[in-house]
C-alpha cells in the first residue's frame, strides 16, 4: 500500500483528466463539449490489388529466418567457448545468475524478427528498406567470413533510440539488450556453419525482396486506398468545410514515403498543403510556414493553438499532417476531425493516444472519425502470426542461471489483446477500459482543490459552521443508496500505517444495509462520488428531505443512521462493537462510549450525505 506522501508528490507534479473522468464529474457547459465519436472505419488492405503476394505468405517466410548475423557467439568453436564466456559473461543479482552475451544476441534476434513483421504491416516500402539493410549487413559479414585475412567481427548493436526500431517493452527487457560492442576473432568461429546459415537467410530475404521490390506508388494498393480515402473526406467532409486529415504511422520510413507520395498530388489536385513530422524531420510544402514543429502544428490546427496570436503574418494553412508517434501525446490538434492509423500497433494504447490528439474537449467539430488500416487477414490469424513470430526463437530468462525459455505471451494475454483489437474495429476504446491497474486520474486531488477555490470565490470562506450538518441527494446508477460520512480524527495515532491520505479527515461510503461501498482508504473515489451527487445542486431537495424527516420522526430517531455510523467507524478501526454511538450526533461529541470502544472517542462527525 502506498504511503500518502506519494500522493502529495503526485498532486504537486501532475494534472491528469481523462474524457470519461471529465464527462462524469465536470460541468462542461462553459468550456464546450467533447465531439461525438463516429464508429471507426476499418480497412483490410492487401499488399497488391491482384494479391500476387500476401501478408501471410511473407510472414510465414520470416519464421524460417535464423537471423544468425546477429548471433556470432553461437558459432564459437568448442575450444574457445570458455574464453568468450569468461570475457563477456558477468554475475548478476549477487552471483545468483549469469548474464551472457549469447543471451543478449538471441534476444536481439527475436526483436529484429518482430520488427520486420511490424514494418511489413506498416508499409511495403518501410519493409523493403529494412530487408535491404539486413541483406547488406549479411553480405558484409559473409565477405569477412570468406576473407583470407584474420579479422575481428563486431556484434551488431541495434539503435534502439532510432524511431525506425519500434520498441515495445513487453517483448523483452531493454536493459538486457543494450550493451557495449563485442569482438569475435574469425579464427575462433566455425566459419563453414555460420556461412551456411548466413547464406540460407540471404536466400530467403532475396526471394522476399524480389516479390515486393516494385510495390510502390501506383502499384502500392494500400497507398492508393489511402489516397481514395482522403479524397472522399475532402469531397464529403464530416463537418462542414473541414478538410483536415492526420495520418499516423509507427515508422519514420513509412512517414517519409507517404509524404513524398502525397504532398504534390494533393497540392496539385486539391490545393491542399501537407506536412511531415517525425522525430528527426519536420518539413512542409506550405511555402510561408517555417519547417519547425510549433509553426507547423499551429498552422495545421490554428484555432486550438491560437495561430492569430502566435503567427499572424503566416497566410498558408496545412490540411494534411503525416506523423509518427512523436506527437501522439501532448498535442492539441482538435481542429482536425479525421485521423488515420496507417498501421495498427499490437499495443492498442498507442492507437488511443493517437486519437486523443483530436478527441478533446472544446473541439469545433460535432463528430470525429478514426480510420484503422489492418493487414488483409482475419483477427485470429493476425494474433497467431504475432505469437508465432515471438515464439520462433529462444530467449534466455535473465533471472535464471541460463536455462532457455520461449519468448511467448500467455494465452490469457493473447485473448485479452484479441478482445481489445476486436473492439477497435467496432468502437473507440477509452484508456480506462484497457488498464487493469490505477491511473493517475484515479489518484490526484487537484480537481477538488480547484472546486474549493472556486467555491471560496463565490461564497467566501466558511466560518462558524456547526458540526453534524447533512444533506440529502438522489441516488443514481453509479452511486447506490446509503450514507457518506465525513469524520475528523482528533488523535493522530489512529492513522494506522499512514493509509489515509486525507488524515485527520476520514470518508466512508456505506450502503443502507451496512455494507461498506468505499472505505476510508478509497478517499479519492468517495470525493468523486460526492462531487457527482452534488454537482449543480445549490438548494435542498425538498421532497427527499421530507422523506428522511418522516423516516426519522423529524430527526428524533436517528438509530438507523447511528448504526451505519458505527459500522463506518468500525471499518476504520478494524473492530466490531455492539454499543450504539448516538452521542456522536450530539453537539458535545462522544462521551458515553469513551471507555467502551477504543478509538471511537478519537472521532467527531463533521457532516454526512444521505443518498436516497
Amino acid at each position: 500500500m502506498l504511503d500518502f506522501d506519494f500522493f502529495e508528490i503526485l498532486d504537486s507534479l501532475t494534472i491528469a483528466r481523462s474524457r470519461k473522468h471529465i464527462t462524469t464529474y465536470y460541468d462542461t457547459s462553459d468550456i464546450g463539449k467533447f465531439p461525438e465519436r463516429n464508429k471507426p472505419i476499418s480497412i483490410h488492405s492487401p499488399l497488391t490489388e491482384n494479391e500476387d503476394i500476401t501478408y501471410v505468405e511473407i510472414a510465414e517466410k520470416l519464421t524460417l529466418l535464423n537471423l544468425s548475423v546477429y548471433t556470432p557467439l553461437n558459432y564459437i568453436l568448442p575450444s574457445k567457448v570458455d574464453f568468450y564466456r569468461d570475457k563477456y559473461e558477468k554475475d548478476v543479482r549477487g552471483g545468483s545468475g549469469r548474464l551472457s552475451q549469447i543471451d543478449r544476441d538471441n534476444s536481439l534476434r527475436v526483436l529484429m524478427r518482430i520488427n520486420l513483421l511490424k514494418r511489413l504491416e506498416s508499409s511495403v516500402d518501410s519493409f523493403r528498406l529494412t530487408l535491404e539493410g539486413v541483406m547488406g549487413y549479411i553480405n558484409s559479414t559473409l565477405n569477412s567470413v570468406n576473407s583470407t585475412k584474420q579479422v575481428d567481427i563486431e556484434s551488431y548493436q541495434s539503435q534502439f533510440g532510432d524511431e525506425n526500431f519500434d520498441w515495445e517493452s513487453e517483448w523483452g527487457d531493454e536493459e538486457n539488450l543494450i550493451g557495449r560492442k563485442i569482438k569475435v576473432h574469425l579464427a575462433d568461429i566455425d566459419r563453414r556453419k555460420w556461412s551456411e546459415d548466413l547464406n540460407e537467410d540471404l536466400s530467403i530475404l532475396i526471394s522476399i525482396w524480389e516479390r515486393i521490390e516494385n510495390i510502390r506508388g501506383d502499384n502500392d494498393f494500400k497507398l492508393q486506398q489511402l489516397i481514395k480515402l482522403i479524397e472522399e473526406k475532402i469531397s464529403k467532409p464530416f463537418n462542414v468545410g473541414n478538410k483536415k486529415v492526420i495520418v499516423f504511422t509507427a515508422f519514420a520510413d513509412t512517414a517519409n514515403y507517404l509524404y513524398e507520395q502525397l504532398k504534390s498530388y494533393f497540392q496539385n489536385n486539391y490545393g491542399i498543403n501537407s506536412t511531415l513530422v517525425t522525430g528527426s524531420r519536420k518539413t512542409t510544402n506550405a511555402k510561408s510556414v517555417p519547417a519547425d514543429l510549433n509553426p507547423i502544428l499551429t498552422c495545421f490546427s490554428p484555432i486550438s493553438k491560437g495561430k492569430e496570436l502566435l503567427y499572424p503574418k503566416i497566410q498558408d494553412s496545412i490540411d494534411l499532417l503525416i506523423a509518427t508517434d512523436c506527437i501522439s501525446e501532448g498535442q492539441n490538434l482538435q481542429d482536425c476531425d479525421f485521423l488515420v492509423n496507417y498501421d495498427i500497433h499490437w499495443n492498442p494504447v498507442r492507437i488511443i493516444q493517437r486519437f486523443g490528439r483530436i478527441d478533446r474537449i472544446g473541439s469545433i467539430n460535432e463528430s470525429i472519425t478514426m480510420v484503422n488500416f489492418w493487414p488483409d487477414v482475419t483477427l485470429d490469424a493476425y494474433i497467431n502470426l504475432k505469437q508465432r513470430v515471438e515464439s520462433r526463437m529462444l530467449i534466455s530468462n535473465m533471472a535464471s542461471t541460463g536455462d532457455d525459455n520461449i519468448l511467448n505471451t500467455d494465452d490469457k494475454d493473447l485473448e485479452y489483446r484479441k478482445i481489445q483489437l476486436q473492439k477497435l474495429q467496432e468502437e473507440v476504446i477509452d484508456l480506462e477500459e484497457l488498464r487493469e491497474g490505477v491511473s493517475i486520474t484515479d489518484l490526484g486531488l487537484n480537481d477538488f482543490r480547484v472546486d474549493l477555490a472556486n467555491y471560496f470565490k463565490s461564497y467566501g470562506e466558511l466560518t462558524n459552521i456547526p458540526e453534524g450538518l447533512h444533506a440529502v441527494v438522489q441516488s443514481n446508477s453509479l452511486q447506490k443508496s446509503g450514507v457518506i460520512f465525513v469524520l475528523k480524527n482528533i488523535n493522530s495515532t489512529v492513522n494506522i500505517d499512514k493509509l489515509n491520505r486525507l488524515h485527520p479527515f476520514y470518508l466512508v461510503y456505506i450502503k443502507s444495509d451496512g455494507e461498506i461501498i468505499l472505505n476510508h482508504i478509497e478517499s479519492k473515489k468517495i470525493l468523486d462520488a460526492l462531487r457527482m451527487l452534488s454537482k449543480g445542486k445549490s438548494e435542498p431537495i425538498i421532497e427527499l428531505c421530507k422523506i428522511v424527516g418522516e423516516e426519522t420522526d423529524e430527526y428524533h430517531d436517528m438509530s438507523s443512521y447511528s448504526n451505519l455510523l458505527k459500522s463506518a467507524i468500525s471499518s476504520i478501526l478494524n473492530k466490531e462493537e455492539e454499543k450504539e454511538i448516538l452521542s456522536l450526533f450530539s453537539s458535545g461529541g462522544t462521551t458515553a462510549l469513551a471507555d467502551k470502544l477504543k478509538g471511537i472517542e478519537d472521532f467527531k462527525l463533521v457532516s454526512f450525505l444521505i443518498i436516497r
